[in-house]
């Protein structure tokens, strides 16, 4: 949607500024190019200037808050254990950082991202793996699951870490070569 409406503007902008570059090199012969863009000479009154002016502020201030809004941010989210023998702070960040190390030393394997959501007391994990187009997914999901998450569920002591798996595939080097 948001693509959809920036597109649409463009294009209306791109056919008002070629409109505009037509009728003053004459090309459109239906409009007077010496003619007056508004009738009349005199100024409107102050206060129309000033409800300009007011409304352009407004507009400049909403178009700022749309180009913040388009900035990635992500939420860091920190966990917090206590005990007799002392308090726990880590971020989930830090903890899904090691993980994603491991799961892309796996053959086959170009990109991990790993984010880890939710309470501590129940968290779920959401990777996004890269591979190469001839990896072996099964292999990959096989070891995630074997090797990588019960490493992960004992360092965080949570057996009931739920994880979810998106591969997206990229072109081997040999694919690429040929195109």
């Amino acid at each position: 949607m948001n693509r959809f409406l920036l597109g649409l503007l463009g294009l209306v902008l791109v056919l008002a500024g070629a409109f505009a570059l037509a009728v003053h090199f004459g090309y459109v012969p239906q409009v007077d190019r010496s003619a007056a863009l508004l009738p009349g000479t005199a100024l409107p009154p102050t206060w129309v200037l000033w409800v300009i002016a007011a409304a352009a502020v407004v507009i400049a201030l909403l178009c700022l808050r749309w180009l913040t809004a388009q900035i990635p941010r992500r939420k860091v989210a920190a966990w917090r254990w206590a005990d007799e023998a002392g308090a726990t702070r880590i971020t989930t960040a830090t903890a899904a950082a090691p993980f994603a190390e491991e799961i892309t030393a796996y053959p086959g394997v170009r990109k991990v991202e790993a984010a880890l959501t939710g309470p501590h007391t129940a968290p779920r994990l959401a990777l996004v793996v890269r591979a190469h187009g001839d990896a072996d997914l099964r292999g990959i999901r096989r070891r995630i699951d074997d090797e990588g998450l019960p490493r992960l569920r004992e360092a965080l002591g949570t057996p009931d870490l739920h994880a979810t798996v998106e591969f997206r595939m990229s072109p081997t080097k040999a694919d690429a070569r040929v195109h």
